[in-house]
This record gives C-alpha cells, structure tokens and sequence, in this order.
C-alpha cells in the first residue's frame, strides 16, 4: 500500500525545505497531500507559489504516515490553525512520524508535543522550544523516536534521508 504523507505549507515558506522533501517523498513512490492552513487556497514565497491540495479540518490522521512541516516564516500561520496543530498532535501521539525543519520548530511546540524530547531548529527560535520543554541540540538533524528535526536549507538532504529511514523501516 502507497504510504501517505502530509506536507502542510502556508504563506512564506521556504521553497527548499518545502520542494526538496516533496520530491523526495515522491521519488519513493510516496502519495504526498499538501495541506494549507484553510485561509486562502494559493500560497506564496519569494520564488512562487503553491496550491493546497486538501483543508486541514478533511484530514483524517489514521489514513497517513507522516507529516512533513517545512520552515521558513509559514510556522508563525501554521502554529495558529487548529486543524493544523491537531493533525501534529494526533500523528505524534499516534507514533507515527512527525518531521519539521527550521523555524517549523513552532508548530511542535504550539502543538504541546516537546516536552522531554531532543530537538534541533534554526538559532532564533531555541528558547521558544526550551520554553516549551526540549532539550535543544545544535545538529544538522535529531531522531527522537518519531520525531524529526533539522535546522537550515543545507540540512534537508539529511532532514529527508531520516524520515525516509523512518517511513521504509
């Protein structure tokens, strides 16, 4: 059966955080649903724009194997959205894989999902997710059981390459 992933967007996010995990997912012959906050259907960046494909509030948890939350400044909208945060919440619990790079490092911590757990973000926003009950590390990515963090654009290929050694265990 096609494993099924979640790549939420929203407006200002980062192209490659959000691009290079798609492609990734795609290429291994993963379905990849991209899922917008629910404000508005087009989302843009610097460089372009992209279209969600599903509402958050359609999601249901049980029917997908991860989510993938890129960076960016699109954190600071997604951390907002209910929908949004109970998606995190439910795939977390749930022990299924919950990844997210950069400033995306908000959405875990508005979601109520760090406390005790190894993570890594981008510099800004290490005291938000202290605050929030991780221990900070700074590395190029962390695997703490189901959970996935990296830090900048220059992580993502081993931002990806841990989250599909999670998917194809």
């Amino acid at each position: 059966m096609t494993k099924k992933i979640a790549l939420f967007v929203e407006d200002n996010y980062n192209e490659i955080e959000f691009w290079y995990p798609y492609y990734r997912m795609k290429e291994e012959g993963f379905e990849v649903i991209v899922i917008g906050s629910g404000r508005t259907d087009t989302f843009k960046s610097k460089l372009g724009t992209v279209t969600k494909g599903v509402y958050p509030k359609d999601i249901h948890t049980g029917d997908l194997d991860a989510v993938i939350i890129p960076g960016g400044y699109a954190p600071d909208r997604m951390r907002v959205s209910k929908d949004m945060l109970r998606i995190v919440k439910e795939m977390f619990s749930s022990g299924k894989v919950v990844a997210a790079i950069c400033h995306a490092g908000w959405v875990l911590a508005s979601a109520g999902i760090l406390q005790g757990k190894k993570v890594t973000a981008c510099e800004m926003i290490k005291d938000d997710l202290v605050n929030a009950g991780a221990e900070f590390l700074d590395c190029e990515v962390i695997v703490d059981r189901n959970l996935v963090t990296s830090r900048v654009p220059d992580d993502v290929p081993a931002f990806s390459r841990e989250i599909l050694k999670l998917l194809n265990r």
